[in-house]
């Protein structure tokens, strides 16, 4: 992708940050960045919707759930600032598509690298857990956001909401259904030839009780690798 798809991508983010298009999300977001965590009393919060980010040219993009209140939130860039964060963005940087193991700020000098992360939902949600609504009215920035990311070859949903969010945008453009169930490992090979992977997602309730351990989103990661060198043959 060249310098137009990343221009493309920065108008999609610019347009993220204005939406005020859910009242429930609007009011939560606001109210958690003007109260605050005690932790993070004197820090500005970001307060508005979160945009993708990450390579323009990335051959795998992942799709995670919503932002965190006190993460992504707090800082203004997706899985950052966050327990959910620092184990994805640990698992990328062991698996080559990260240029550090660690996510904090949205000035740390994190770069993924052939890999871009966005999300179904744009705003954090009240206890985590979006309203259908909510979803159906976010869909047009991740609709757009894969259309402009090109070369993209491998898409990995971060979670059952992704993976059902990805396929109802297939849906609402008529093209063939996933025909695969959700699962950690999922896979389906979709017809325009990107393959569709589904993993766990990195929250603290799925990490701290086991459910997904570093080696299980390792694994994912390996199989998103392969997926990408077997489309570059």
């Amino acid at each position: 992708m060249g310098a137009d798809g990343a221009r493309e991508l920065g108008a999609i983010g610019r347009t993220v940050h204005a939406c005020r298009r859910c009242p429930r999300l609007v009011e939560h977001r606001e109210r958690v960045a003007a109260t605050r965590r005690r932790a993070y009393a004197t820090q500005t919060y970001w307060g508005r919707p979160v945009g993708g980010f990450g390579d323009p040219a990335a051959r795998l993009v992942l799709v995670g759930l919503a932002p965190a209140a006190h993460g992504a939130n707090r800082t203004g860039r997706m899985f950052t600032g966050d327990r959910s964060g620092d184990f994805l963005v640990a698992a990328l940087f062991r698996a080559g598509f990260a240029s550090q193991a660690q996510s904090r700020s949205a000035d740390d000098g994190l770069r993924l690298l052939d890999a871009y992360v966005t999300a179904v939902v744009r705003c954090a949600p009240p206890d985590n857990r979006p309203l259908p609504a909510e979803i159906a009215a976010c869909r047009t920035f991740l609709a757009t956001e894969l259309d402009a990311l090109a070369s993209a070859r491998v898409v990995l949903a971060l979670g059952r909401v992704a993976w059902d969010g990805l396929a109802a945008l297939r849906r609402e453009r008529g093209l063939a259904p996933v025909g695969t169930a959700f699962g950690h490992g999922a896979r389906a090979v979709l017809p325009e030839g990107r393959v569709l992977l589904g993993a766990y997602h990195p929250s603290q309730q799925n990490t701290q009780t086991g459910r997904l351990t570093a080696p299980m989103m390792d694994a994912v990661l390996a199989q998103a690798r392969a997926d990408l060198s077997a489309a570059a043959r």
